[in-house]
């Protein structure tokens, strides 16, 4: 899509941009071009579809040609949407934060088997490594009355997930700390989604990921599993007796996560998978 507009349809609009997209290998070419002509439209898949002839305006073919250039150059869907849905809201992310993934809310899923909302309402939580807010919260809407701590040592971070709180009208108190640092206190749930990419598979991201995720939410140290070895050593002293720690690990690092785990006194520790058989969770108590 170059040039002036010309009475290019929606239709023709997400032709030319798959093709776009398929040429600088992009797998999910047609679905990128799907859901960037409906954010710059502001139509709906099932609107595009009725009005798949309908000309763009001039206006609507500059913000798709502006969104198909950044997407063809490697800027991930998210960052050009300004957002990502997660769980049971919409979170404005930028290149500060990460785009929360749907694994995480696996996070939320044990929560609440273990925690049942109903007869938990007021517990106290905790989450190390804020980013977007999107996993505290949505903790917080399925536990309306906690009292709630988020924890980033990303000031810029802190302000993402400062903006998201107020946009969903919740309450929730965020610390600028490396890990524990500046906490005190104790808390009923831990959670945390930490680093945990290795020094060799730093070297290997793609560039949509290299260019545009802050290598501080990505880099784990050279093994990966540096953020779980502080959080295990510390954890205790922040749970209450009977209190549940949570954490998103590495497909491949349940058994090493495991043992650093009970290492430093955990029990219970179970390992969970994700949709695609992989270990994703670990859940453990004191």
């Amino acid at each position: 899509m170059r040039g002036p507009h010309s009475g290019i349809t929606l239709n023709s609009a997400r032709r030319l941009l798959t093709r776009d997209f398929e040429a600088a290998g992009i797998e999910t070419a047609a679905l990128d071009a799907r859901i960037l002509v409906g954010h710059c439209t502001g139509l709906s898949a099932a609107q595009m579809i009725a009005a798949g002839t309908d000309v763009l305006t001039p206006a609507q073919f500059d913000a798709v040609t502006a969104a198909a250039k950044r997407r063809a150059d490697g800027e991930p869907v998210d960052l050009i949407l300004g957002y990502r849905s997660f769980w049971k809201d919409r979170f404005a992310i930028s290149q500060d934060v990460l785009s929360p993934r749907p694994e995480t809310e696996g996070i939320i899923e044990q929560a609440i088997t273990l925690i049942p909302p109903a007869q938990n309402q007021g517990i106290k939580i905790l989450e190390l490594g804020v980013g977007s807010g999107a996993l505290i919260l949505s903790l917080l809407r399925e536990y309306e009355t906690a009292v709630a701590t988020g924890v980033d040592i990303s000031s810029a971070a802190l302000e993402v997930a400062s903006g998201n709180a107020q946009a969903l009208g919740l309450s929730c108190d965020f610390v600028c700390s490396d890990w524990f640092e500046n906490i005190e206190g104790r808390y009923d749930l831990i959670v945390s989604n930490p680093p945990y990419i290795t020094d060799a598979e730093m070297m290997e991201l793609s560039d949509e990921v290299a260019l545009h995720d802050p290598h501080l939410a990505l880099h784990g140290g050279v093994d990966g599993l540096d953020p779980y070895r502080t959080i295990a050593a510390q954890a205790g002293a922040y749970l209450n007796m009977g209190g549940h720690l949570i954490l998103e690990i590495g497909y491949q690092q349940g058994a090493d996560v495991n043992a650093i785990l009970k290492a430093a006194g955990f029990g219970a520790v179970n390992i969970h998978k994700d949709l695609s058989g992989h270990d994703r969770i670990v859940t453990a108590a004191l």
